[in-house]
């Protein structure tokens, strides 16, 4: 284990993340190198009466670490399982190792659209999948976790070991503790048939109607999103995409695609058409999500419908003529999301068909807040929620915004969060984004 204090070599280099519009300071650093590691430091915040924090990749990062931060990237663990289909993955590692690791075996996780976030703080905020409509959420999958709780010990938590936490850390969102390791399932798919379609923003309401049409038959092999995005003028984007604003569609199944599944959209004549097989190992590629650290804001409304009200105010609040530059994103939710699993968890809303996400550069984050807000106005009367792991930046206090459970859900949380964390060591979810 390494410590660090402010104005010690290497301090800064430790607390960097991905989110570089939160600028940690804490009064102390832990560099944990295993769950040894994790216990002594929990304990020694105890003993210093600090507050605790856990950064394992940085991309969830919404408020400063001030007390002690514990950063977990060095505890870099995956085994793999291919007759149990499982893999026991440590609390440092990136989705993309796990992606590459099960490939080998034919084998994949319900990992995100951004191969860098860290596969812990994902799931334990619920996880929305590439192929979450056929599988779920990554956090229903979750076979049993490893916990230091407040108390400063080390738990193997299962639905029979500790029913309530275990239940509560699928999905919920808190920091109820810093998970050293967690055991999940993985699911037999060697190749996804999907990929991406780019279009000109000048076709935004054709794109848009032909998406939506395309979510209301989609069988539950689909997971489907529609983005919307400036690309800047530079050699990375392809020169077809250079300087334009674009819809980026984006498929993932686990059976091959029909042509007509596509029609409509083949139609209005993509500037990009990239569907076809895609291994397992280079399922980042359909989205193609920026990773390189950099700072934004941004939040989202979970839908109970999609209208296409909301698709036609969309493009005229958040697209080329808005005043500051947005990424919006609209995922397809429904099917095996829709779906408590056999041990039920804490993904709240499942009831939701579709996440509306709108995010930006962090250069002016009263600005950005601004036109988000607009939007988020126009999805308040089909909004049922909101996910707690994809509010990105400082915290927004907005009190329109929809809360991020149902009564219920908060309500067992906070029973949970009191019984296991009375003395609120660990920052909540109110301070802090745990999807890191």
């Amino acid at each position: 284990m390494q410590t660090f204090f402010a104005g010690d070599v290497g301090y800064d280099t430790e607390i960097a993340g991905f989110q570089t519009g939160v600028a940690h300071r804490p009064e102390m650093v832990v560099a944990a190198s295993s769950a040894d590691d994790v216990v002594e430091a929990v304990r020694t915040a105890r003993a210093r009466g600090s507050r605790i924090a856990v950064q394992a990749t940085g991309h969830g990062a919404r408020v400063p670490a001030v007390g002690m931060l514990v950063t977990t990237r060095r505890m870099s663990g995956v085994r793999i399982d291919p007759v149990a289909r499982t893999a026991r993955v440590e609390a440092g590692v990136r989705w993309s190792v796990v992606i590459e690791q099960a490939a080998a075996h034919g084998l994949a996780p319900l990992a995100g659209s951004s191969p860098g976030v860290g596969a812990v703080g994902y799931t334990l905020g619920g996880g929305v999948g590439l192929l979450g409509r056929t599988f779920g959420y990554a956090a229903d999958h979750v076979r049993a976790l490893d916990v230091v709780t407040a108390d400063g010990n080390l738990r193997h938590v299962t639905a029979t070991s500790h029913p309530d936490l275990f239940w509560a850390l699928r999905g919920g969102g808190e920091l109820l503790g810093i998970v050293t390791a967690m055991e999940i399932g993985l699911v037999p798919v060697p190749v996804v048939y999907g990929g991406g379609l780019h279009f000109d923003a000048v076709h935004a309401a054709e794109v848009l109607a032909a998406f939506r049409e395309l979510t209301e038959t989609a069988q539950e092999t689909l997971t489907t999103s529609v983005g919307m995005v400036g690309l800047p003028p530079v050699d990375a984007v392809p020169e077809s995409l250079r300087g334009r604003h674009v819809l980026h569609v984006r498929l993932a199944s686990t059976v091959p695609l029909e042509p007509s599944l596509l029609a409509r959209l083949r139609a209005i004549g993509p500037l990009v058409d990239r569907v076809g097989e895609v291994p397992a190992a280079e399922v980042g590629s359909i989205y193609g999500d920026p990773d390189f650290p950099h700072a934004y804001v941004g939040d989202n409304v979970l839908l109970g419908e999609l209208p296409p009200e909301l698709l036609d105010a969309v493009p005229v609040l958040a697209g080329p003529a808005a005043p500051v530059p947005c990424v919006v994103d609209i995922r397809h939710l429904g099917g095996a999301m829709a779906r408590p699993p056999e041990t039920p968890n804490a993904v709240p809303y499942r009831e939701a068909t579709h996440i509306l996400r709108v995010l930006s550069p962090a250069a002016d984050v009263d600005a950005a807040r601004a036109v988000h807000h607009e939007v988020f106005a126009a999805a308040t009367p089909y909004a049922v929620g909101r996910a707690a792991t994809f509010g990105y930046g400082p915290v927004d206090d907005d009190p329109s915004l929809p809360a991020l459970r149902d009564p219920a859900t908060a309500a067992r949380l906070a029973q949970v969060r009191k019984e296991v964390e009375a003395e609120d060591v660990f920052l909540s979810v109110a301070d802090a984004n745990i999807c890191s």
